[in-house]
């Protein structure tokens, strides 16, 4: 095959044309998201009349997801300010074009967190805002209509408890235990009392037990479990008895949990529009698989599935469940995006988002297993360059964050840059990774900087034998976690690289974790204390500063690139700039991006694009290009 056009850096990082279409409830509007003023904002248009959407929102950052509530009247999104992840709820009125969007949380320095919208309470919404105490956060229903708010339960438990909506039969408390263990209990309006019901081991669950869903009937909890398994699947607990009763699993695969991270993603439960109950539900492997739980659902699964060869992502319908939309995860075609009509098998493709790529000019993403120096399985992805022979290519090991997430198949705007300009690119699920069962995860418990980085470099030697890697032209790339692993690989490894990356990582462990907000800090028993330790303890804070790349900026002899958000309410500004100020101390180069209009992610795309320029030239000056500007092998 021919070498593919070059493609640039705007038409892979600009906003969608259109994205995350959904249905309203009387099937009769779509809504989505498109770009005004180079910032994604929420659109609406008429099913019928395709043609006549008009712009209902107008904000000056990047909408991330919205919610149609149970009165097709009503739109709700959240947003935050300038990425201090402090995020407010909003309300748009379709029935006031003129009506600007209102801020029903206009608390300075508070966030909502959880938002439900229960289908056993009509024109109301439920989530937790910290708006009392920052410290805690407290259950809170809204009138949708009306904006008023009314507290459902106050947090008397401490910034250790989080509440959760329970429906009539009272909200539901989860704790964290002295040694990290997650709680959970009931509370009783009559008595005022709190009733324990079960109880979950941290450590399988380091970023708190997920789902965790009150049934439709709201006489169960809904809950991704490991009890007496390897594999996460959907358990119904009783909360009169305590009693766990599996719902479905799949044999080999995790529930798809990824939304816990990154809440635009899928929720591993399909809700039914009408009842509220799960009709399907998703797992991940090297593709996902959906399970449908409702006989209705798996016929119209089995006709959606024929719309695409890509893995279904969101799924709406109207309340008849007889009009849907739905789009597709793909790794060369993002997002189609159909409405199908199951009463007329009448199908059609509103829109491509990125329409303006060609898929058979992008990359394919494999998934490859890879065998680490103490057997384990690594599930691993590898994208080549189109068009060029596969022999001694410059690689780039691509790091994600977490540690608790993970790598999947799909479409990746940086992966898809790198390897049009000609690199291979690795991206290692390292143990630690979610989604591939109990032990896989626990297998990285204590081995930060130790095995979770010995996987990354048997992933690099791996392309090397393989013969798709040049040795001596590898870099490293992550954001986050990714960016501490970054950090680690020039400072424990420095010979295996020749150029890093790092987007807002981790220089000095104990520092990060004692830097964390005051909400966040009981949860850390149950993951970052049980995977690297506890600062206040001076034997732990020790290991930690051994595992930290800030005392080990003596090693440094590769170029670093690093990029921080100025507003990062997870990993610092200090976390950059003590690592930038140690390296010029030693009069050590090191290339540094602070964004003042960001926080623990790159939303604004002037800054993407920026930031990925920077890459993209950072790279090919220090592995020399895969292949220069006009698209041709580099020598």
């Amino acid at each position: 095959m021919a070498l593919p056009k070059t493609v640039s850096v705007e038409d892979l990082f600009a906003p969608p044309v259109r994205a995350r279409a959904s249905l309203s409830p009387d099937g009769t509007k779509i809504a989505y998201l498109a770009p005004w003023e180079n910032h994604l904002n929420l659109w609406i248009e008429s099913v019928e009349a395709p043609g006549d959407a008009r712009r209902v929102t107008s904000e000056d950052r990047n909408l991330l997801s919205y919610h149609w509530t149970d009165d097709p009247r009503w739109l709700l999104y959240t947003r935050d300010q300038g990425g201090d992840e402090n995020r407010h709820l909003y309300r748009v009125d379709l029935d006031d074009p003129d009506a600007a969007a209102v801020d029903l949380t206009p608390f300075p320095g508070a966030r909502i967190t959880d938002l439900k919208l229960p289908a056993a309470r009509p024109g109301k919404a439920v989530f937790s805002s910290n708006s009392r105490n920052p410290a805690v956060f407290d259950l809170i229903e809204l009138d949708i209509a009306t904006g008023e708010l009314r507290t459902l339960a106050e947090n008397t438990g401490g910034a250790a408890t989080s509440l959760f909506y329970g429906g009539s039969g009272g909200h539901f408390t989860s704790g964290v235990t002295e040694r990290g263990d997650l709680r959970l209990s009931r509370y009783d309006e009559d008595t005022q009392t709190s009733r324990h019901i079960a109880q979950f081991e941290g450590a399988d669950h380091p970023l708190g037990v997920y789902p965790l869903e009150v049934t439709a009937d709201e006489g169960g909890v809904l809950f991704g479990s490991y009890r007496g398994s390897d594999r996460l699947r959907l358990a119904r607990l009783d909360p009169a008895t305590g009693e766990e009763k599996e719902v479905d699993s799949h044999p080999r695969y995790d529930l798809d949990t990824r939304a816990r991270v990154f809440p635009a993603l899928p929720s591993p439960l399909i809700l039914s529009r009408r009842t509220g109950e799960v009709i399907g539900v998703r797992y991940l492997g090297e593709r996902q698989v959906i399970h449908a739980l409702d006989p209705h659902f798996a016929e119209v699964l089995e006709n959606l599935r024929t719309l695409s060869d890509g893995d279904l992502a969101d799924i709406t319908s109207d309340e008849s469940e007889q009009r849907w939309v739905v789009s597709f995860t793909h790794d060369r075609d993002p997002g189609a995006t159909y409405f199908y009509d199951h009463a007329s098998g009448e199908s059609r493709l509103l829109f491509r988002p990125r329409g303006y790529l060609d898929p058979e000019q992008l990359a394919p993403m494999t998934p490859v297993t890879i065998t680490a120096r103490d057997g384990l399985a690594l599930p691993c992805h590898l994208t080549l360059p189109v068009g060029t022979e596969p022999h001694r290519l410059p690689l780039i090991l691509l790091v994600h964050g977490g540690p608790w997430d993970r790598d999947s198949w799909g479409f990746n705007p940086l992966v898809q840059l790198l390897a049009n300009r000609g690199y291979a690119v690795l991206q290692v699920n390292f143990r630690s990774s979610t989604g591939y069962g109990k032990s896989f995860m626990k297998a990285g418990v204590g081995e930060l900087a130790g095995a979770m980085h010995d996987d990354l470099i048997d992933g690099v030697d791996w392309a090397v034998d393989q013969g798709y890697a040049d040795p001596d032209r590898v870099a490293i790339l992550g954001g986050s976690y990714g960016g501490y692993a970054a950090l680690v690989g020039i400072t424990f490894t420095p010979d295996v690289f020749a150029a890093a990356v790092d987007i807002f990582g981790v220089s000095d462990l104990a520092n990060f974790l004692r830097n964390q907000p005051e909400f966040v800090r009981p949860a850390l028993a149950a993951n970052w204390f049980r995977w690297v330790g506890d600062p206040a303890d001076p034997q732990q804070e020790a290991d930690m500063l051994a595992r930290s790349p800030i005392s080990r900026v003596d090693q440094v002899r590769t170029p670093l690139l690093i990029a921080q958000g100025a507003n990062d309410a997870r990993v610092a500004q200090a976390e950059s700039d003590n690592m930038v100020q140690a390296l010029r101390a030693r009069g050590v180069p090191v290339e540094y991006i602070l964004m003042t209009d960001e926080g623990h992610s790159i939303e604004n795309p002037e800054n993407l694009i920026s930031v990925y320029r920077a890459v993209e030239r950072f790279l090919a000056e220090h592995l020399g290009p895969g292949r220069d500007g006009a698209g041709r092998d580099a020598a």
